[in-house]
């Protein structure tokens, strides 16, 4: 069985590295499986890209599209000319694209064109807003993938509406679970942490990307203020994406308790938020890392595909409703913030089904 990995963006790569081990695993107890694993290039800076091959232990690419910024229509268009090569040159049986950005669209697209069977790992996810990019990139992808590993069985519901058949779909748990559990013993204290004297549970971590909350100067404006002076007692951490520091080079949005920092590999970030008081983000993973780290975290969106994070994590959607997040902080300051627990199957085996199931398939 060959099977074709997909990855381009940093949280593909967090879900891809349980995947590979738990493959060579298989191969070690004798079943025929070969990978190969292609980097779209999508993300290119250093701490969103490289640094995690290395942090996590995953072997280098096999090939690189280097395909690099653009616009959404020229990164699709050239993922998919990159890809389209890549499976002529090196056929396979299946591949397996992960998460919603970009290259998970473009590459299932040539795979099937391609008449190469999909699986999709977080099928079956929707925000309900069509304004996402990464809502697009859920739905064309699930109208062509053959196998759906899911999330949870709110993802298992939304397959099931739009028809897919039972038989289909595999409710499996959370990849990215795998690679938090499998590396909490190493997360690493950054050097910020002495050099702005942190402590834990005494600060809070920002992080923002989505275009809705950067691309639009007022927007940023408005948010950074509100959180900087609702949470003034404590110092705030903001890893800047590179997105994001476009605007915010324009802007003077100078704070003693905001401090930015360039991006961090993954065992470093996760240190931060394993330690802090509470997070606000407006990332979807972030808040799937919060729910089984027990951490507080106020989300800076009006939806979420994640929905469990929310029933039964720590996830408390506030959109960009001043009133609301003045709400969310008063709540958290007083001590009041819900209790939350783990939704079933976010246990570290996820990779594991997803393999044993493929192998089954394949058998």
């Amino acid at each position: 069985m060959k099977i074709t990995i997909v990855a381009g963006a940093r949280p593909n790569f967090m879900k891809i590295a349980p995947i590979i081990e738990a493959i060579l695993n298989k191969k070690k107890e004798g079943f025929n499986i070969n990978y190969r694993l292609v980097h779209t290039g999508q993300h290119y800076d250093k701490n969103l890209s490289s640094t995690f091959f290395e942090e996590l232990n995953i072997p280098l690419p096999d090939k690189n599209l280097e395909v690099r910024s653009g616009t959404p229509a020229q990164q699709t268009g050239a993922i998919m000319i990159g890809f389209e090569n890549e499976l002529k040159q090196n056929p396979c049986d299946l591949v397996i694209v992960v998460g919603d950005v970009t290259s998970t669209m473009a590459c299932t697209i040539v795979a099937k064109k391609a008449h190469i069977k999909v699986a999709h790992v977080e099928a079956g996810i929707r925000s309900g807003d069509i304004k996402m990019p990464e809502e697009i990139n859920r739905i064309v992808t699930d109208s062509l993938t053959d196998y759906f590993f899911t999330t949870s069985k709110h993802a298992n519901e939304n397959l099931m509406r739009l028809g897919v058949p039972t038989e289909k779909i595999f409710f499996v748990g959370n990849v990215m679970i795998d690679t938090l559990r499998k590396n909490e013993n190493r997360f690493k204290q950054p050097d910020l942490w002495n050099a702005l004297h942190l402590s834990e549970k005494k600060y809070m971590v920002i992080t923002l990307h989505r275009p809705g909350n950067v691309d639009e100067a007022q927007q940023l404006q408005q948010l950074i203020i509100q959180i900087a002076t609702l949470g003034n007692k404590y110092p705030i951490i903001f890893p800047v994406h590179p997105r994001t520091q476009k605007l915010l080079s324009r802007l003077n949005l100078n704070f003693e308790n905001l401090h930015y920092v360039k991006p961090m590999g993954y065992l470093e970030f996760n240190y931060l938020v394993k330690n802090a008081f509470a997070v606000i983000t407006d990332s979807g993973g972030i808040t799937e890392e919060t729910t089984v780290m027990n951490v507080p975290c106020i989300t800076l969106r009006d939806n979420t595909e994640r929905p469990e994070t929310c029933v039964i994590g720590t996830n408390m959607l506030v959109g960009s409703d001043p009133l609301k997040i003045e709400k969310a902080f008063n709540i958290l300051v007083s001590n009041r913030w819900k209790t939350g627990s783990i939704p079933q199957l976010w246990d570290g085996q996820a990779a594991k089904r997803i393999v044993n199931h493929l192998a089954s398939i394949y058998s």
